[in-house]
């Protein structure tokens, strides 16, 4: 949902959302695919870029406890493509500004009359000291009454947005190789537009982050993060109190600072959500359901949350440094969460596709 519909009472729904998802049928498929011996890598106008090989895995979660939306699994079938190796930065995302002038969603007025189509018919009308441009920020409370109402830690900021990541006083300047947050969805397709690329689909972007490994729970493998806190950059200690930051980070880490999974990718599990190009329909994978086997899925033909069912939402994929498994295990890569193109928050980021040969 919208973050400008969070704050003082009158918006409902944080775009913080623990999704997932229901799926189609299941086909006989390898718990490993093809080892990747060297990753194939390629520089495109200063990006890296890793060439994902085409082929078959199973999307959605195979596990039992995991969040049921991502249920049943799903034999999927997949060209393969170019994907950045890591998220966009700062650095990258401040290129692209300064060749185009564009503002995000978050520089940018706030219109009511655009806001009031995703809230229930008769939400009032905020005041417009709230109706200004920003962004939703974290902020660690000292301590919660329950883990439901998440207005708990997060907190709209008028002046946040991606050159103030925290709010007003804040700055990029010592994160310039750390992945550019508080972007739209919006804003992710206008940055492709420019770059010559695109989002990857939620299928594509499973594929990759699995690594070559199929049917596992992580992109590694299967061991636990939560006993070996080098493999991620999520949250450690008491959600959303303390973070004990023994994977190094409080927030966002520089891109490339943890291990890359099977295809050389980085940051595939935490750091930033990262959007892709689906609509989030959390009964699109029960639609696929009579498929042996579904080729380059791109997502749904319409929208649907039944907890926000006014608003119209994209999938993200990947979890962030927020994620902990006492609220949000989304560091997965069956996971995935729905938000309003137009939102934007500090956790949230993306990277792209190119389907040119290089």
């Amino acid at each position: 949902m919208h973050p400008l519909r969070k704050l003082a009472n009158y918006i409902i729904l944080l775009p913080i959302l623990l999704l997932s998802i229901l799926s189609c049928d299941t086909g006989k498929s390898k718990d490993q695919l093809e080892p990747i011996e060297k990753a194939k890598i390629h520089e495109v106008d200063g990006k890296r870029m890793v060439w994902i090989p085409s082929g078959k895995f199973q999307m959605g979660a195979n596990q039992p406890g995991e969040y049921q939306r991502e249920y049943p699994a799903h034999e999927v079938e997949i060209d393969g493509f170019w994907l950045d190796k890591t998220e966009v930065t700062n650095r990258e995302y401040l290129k692209f500004v300064k060749a185009t002038g564009y503002l995000t969603v978050a520089e940018r007025e706030v219109s009511w009359e655009e806001l009031k189509k995703q809230v229930p018919p008769g939400t009032p009308k905020p005041p417009d000291s709230v109706l200004m441009p920003g962004s939703m920020v974290f902020e660690a409370p000292k301590e919660v009454s329950n883990l439901h109402d998440f207005s708990q830690w997060w907190k709209w900021t008028i002046g946040a947005n991606w050159r103030h990541p925290l709010g007003p006083g804040s700055s990029i300047n010592s994160l310039m190789d750390h992945p550019v947050v508080h972007i739209s969805h919006e804003d992710a397709l206008a940055y492709c537009e420019w770059a010559g690329k695109r989002l990857p689909t939620e299928a594509e972007w499973e594929f990759a982050a699995r690594g070559g490994l199929n049917k596992m729970r992580f992109s590694w493998g299967e061991d636990d993060p939560r006993k070996n806190p080098k493999l991620a950059n999520i949250w450690q200690g008491d959600f959303p109190i303390q973070n004990t930051a023994l994977d190094g980070f409080i927030g966002t880490a520089p891109v490339g600072s943890f291990p890359s999974n099977g295809y050389g990718l980085s940051d595939m599990t935490g750091n930033v959500w990262e959007w892709v190009s689906d609509l989030f329909n959390e009964s699109y994978y029960t639609e696929l359901v009579s498929m042996t086997v579904c080729k380059n899925p791109q997502g749904p033909d319409r929208s649907f949350d039944s907890r926000n069912p006014y608003a119209t939402k994209y999938v993200n994929k990947g979890g962030s440094f927020l994620c902990h498994v006492s609220y949000c295990e989304n560091y997965r890569p069956s996971a995935r969460e729905g938000t309003t193109p137009d939102s934007g928050m500090s956790h949230l980021g993306f990277r792209t596709v190119s389907n040119q040969p290089q």
